[in-house]
């Protein structure tokens, strides 16, 4: 029997997810809803910790946190104590052709947690908008502000599409399943990767 996971992104075609959906179910960030029996929620950035921190914005159930987050606790002690009980753990694994954290964002972390560390055989995803468009919106923009003009929104998209590329050819035995208005994807898509349209 397959294990299926569902990562629920935050781009405007995440609304394609189906609650109550069966299989494992992860969020990034600030989800654009809230996920019934979601297993955790992955976020990779210092801005969500320190915006955390100062009691700006709150993220609820259990955290995946990366590198970046795990530094940013042990800077700041009382605030790892503050929300240990919330944290299922820390995911600090980085593939090589993802080159720095700062290049591996939520969704990449959230997608390789779900293959390397949960082992899923059938991963769907849900808002991953900047595989098939130069859209980076995420519902997280109204809660943290972002730069998202178009010089930056390149320069990102450019450093995030070739991970996803590599990403899909590693996990060659595992089937994806993208869901956008549209197949006509950014990257070439390796075999193993459907596109549903919604």
């Amino acid at each position: 029997m397959s294990r299926v996971i569902h990562i629920i992104g935050n781009g405007s075609s995440s609304n394609a997810y189906k609650q109550g959906t069966k299989g494992i179910k992860l969020t990034c960030n600030l989800p654009p809803f809230p996920v019934e029996g979601a297993y955790g929620t992955c976020m990779v950035d210092f801005k969500m910790m320190r915006h955390i921190h100062m009691e700006e914005i709150a993220v609820p159930g259990d955290w995946i946190l990366g590198a970046r987050p795990k530094y940013y606790m042990e800077q700041y002690p009382s605030f790892k104590l503050k929300h240990g009980v919330q944290i299922k753990e820390f995911f600090t694994e980085l593939p090589k052709y993802a080159g720095n954290y700062t290049n591996f964002n939520c969704g990449h972390m959230a997608t390789y947690y779900a293959t390397k560390k949960l082992k899923g055989d059938e991963i769907h995803m849900y808002g991953f908008n900047s595989i098939f468009d130069l859209d980076l919106k995420s519902c997280t923009d109204f809660y943290l502000n972002s730069d998202r003009e178009d010089m930056n929104n390149t320069r990102l998209s450019g450093n995030w599409r070739p991970i996803w590329q590599e990403m899909f050819k590693e996990f060659k035995n595992v089937q994806f399943v993208l869901y956008h208005p549209h197949d006509k994807a950014k990257i070439p898509l390796s075999e193993n990767v459907e596109v549903r349209k919604i």
